[in-house]
């Protein structure tokens, strides 16, 4: 029968300890409801003991979670593990995950303790877990560079005195695919109560290898592999969720294991972490990433056109978007570009689309990135009068609030103002924009960016506006010593090209 794998969550323990990746209870129960839903097994609400709000979060989610098992770490101290046995109590399921280190430089330098000193902690403080929950796990820190023979019997007495899953753990990012194999095939075969707890996982990504050793681990034997959302975590992070359950499911003739995540949640986990800690991941990032399922080179795209699988190994539907993106640049070819007028209702003779395509080619080398109003421009480079005109605007802001803006724009030819509060004087100007024009209030924002131009309290502010309606990317740009008044007309100026997209399209698609 296929082996199923448990997935262990610690984006909101281990994955917060990241600098300036904290967050606040709410927004734990956010990230863990999603959690939830996605179908991890195991969340690792957080550690108790390290804070009166660390301990209101886990108890928190203990109370809320429906399905998955709720843990709270505590170190392999009295104290500890009885703050984590009352955060968890509430929990329909709930688990407490306490350790100690094995290795021989962990416990010289930093623990200052004996072998024989830390077998009987481990005893004792496993089966004091016990006492609050029958499912516990035992971490041995730094497992990786532990003295072998040693680590099987710390393994052994934390089996004995209770433990239900034994984690060994590459704290430091040390170990490569053939020392977690190994250690685990060791481990496994050496420790004569070893059939009575599950093994599990926990990579560090310090040489980028956390998603490779974790699949080694689960080639080895492990039942539990140990994750946060994007691989946030200390130092060089964790084993990316999104990673370890692609490549099984990707690969999962050749690991016969399987996983109960729902892998169409994945995006929407990994841009409410990104919001939530104001980390956005690279564009290259895999799974996740901007650019996971772009395609830009011109034989790229002339093989996605043909067939999505000869450039992609999953859909992008699996892990949640709706779509792969063929990006417009440089590096695009005919075919690309052929298609792209196909999609935006175009269809021109082979004159006129070797014409265009030329003049597609030379704005390209000038612009990194090619927008859909982009291309319209070339094939009617005539445009199209503005039919929003900014005027003026005043805004009230400061720190006794409300923050209002009082707007007043030509439309049509019409004069006309309104006044908004909002959060802040920009989300107030943006809110009175989309008041006058309504039929536009729908678009959403993608994009906000506010640079100077020049040095000085003096530099004029250039802002850029980027939004979305029904899958169509505009963006506005405006610069001006007052950056207020520079997002108005930049958001105004998407507005526009927004409407001369349209017009364009229809028009073209009408003729």
């Amino acid at each position: 029968m296929t082996r199923r794998i448990i997935i262990f969550d610690t984006t909101l323990r281990d994955g917060e300890q990241s600098p300036g990746m904290s967050m606040t209870r709410e927004e734990k129960l956010r990230v863990a409801h999603g959690l939830d839903a996605m179908g991890v097994d195991v969340i690792e609400a957080g550690f108790a003991m390290a804070s009166d709000g660390d301990f209101e979060a886990v108890h928190a989610i203990a109370s809320e979670i429906k399905h998955a098992v709720v843990c709270s770490l505590a170190r392999a101290k009295r104290a500890d593990i009885e703050r984590a046995g009352e955060a968890i109590k509430p929990a329909k399921r709930g688990r407490i995950h306490t350790f100690i280190s094995t290795s021989d430089i962990h416990l010289e330098h930093q623990f200052r303790l004996s072998k024989d000193e830390v077998l009987t902690i481990i005893t004792d403080m496993v089966k004091l877990a016990r006492r609050y929950t029958d499912d516990v796990e035992w971490s041995a820190m730094d497992a990786t560079r532990s003295d072998m023979e040693f680590l099987c019997r710390a393994v052994e007495a934390a089996i004995a005195a209770g433990a239900t899953t034994i984690n060994l753990p590459d704290t430091v990012g040390y170990g490569l695919p053939g020392d977690i194999a190994h250690m685990f095939t060791t481990v496994r075969n050496s420790v004569p109560n070893a059939d009575k707890a599950i093994f599990s996982f926990h990579g560090q990504n310090d040489l980028g290898l956390a998603t490779a050793n974790s699949l080694a681990a689960v080639l080895a034997g492990a039942g539990q592999i140990e994750c946060t959302i994007n691989g946030i975590g200390e130092r060089a992070g964790n084993t990316a969720l999104e990673e370890v359950v692609m490549a099984l499911n990707v690969r999962a003739r050749d690991f016969d294991v399987q996983t109960g995540i729902k892998t169409e949640h994945i995006m929407n986990l990994s841009r409410l972490v990104q919001q939530i800690t104001g980390q956005n991941v690279q564009v290259n990032k895999a799974i996740v990433g901007a650019n996971a399922f772009a395609h830009e080179s011109g034989i790229h795209q002339d093989g996605m056109l043909k067939h999505r699988g000869t450039y992609e190994i999953m859909t992008p539907e699996s892990v949640g978007l709706t779509k792969s993106n063929l990006v417009m640049g440089k590096h695009s070819g005919r075919h690309a570009f052929k298609d792209k007028l196909k999609d935006l209702g175009i269809a021109l003779g082979d004159n006129a689309l070797e014409d265009a395509f030329t003049r597609f080619k030379a704005l390209a080398d000038k612009k990194k990135e090619i927008f859909d109003e982009d291309i319209l421009t070339l094939i009617d480079p005539a445009g199209h009068q503005a039919r929003l005109k900014f005027v003026a605007l005043s805004v009230a802001c400061g720190s006794q609030g409300p923050q209002t803006a009082s707007l007043t724009m030509d439309i049509d030819g019409t004069t006309r103002s309104i006044t908004q509060e909002g959060n802040g004087p920009v989300d107030a100007t943006f809110r009175a924009i989309r008041a006058l024009v309504p039929e536009h209030a729908s678009a959403h924002l993608l994009l906000y960016q506010v640079q100077a131009v020049t040095r000085g309290t003096d530099a004029q502010a250039e802002v850029i506006v980027r939004l979305e309606h029904e899958g169509r990317q505009v963006t506005g740009r405006d610069a001006d010593v007052d950056t207020l008044v520079a997002s108005a007309r930049a958001y105004i100026h998407a507005l526009n090209r927004l409407e001369s997209f349209t017009q364009r399209t229809h028009l073209l698609e009408a003729g």
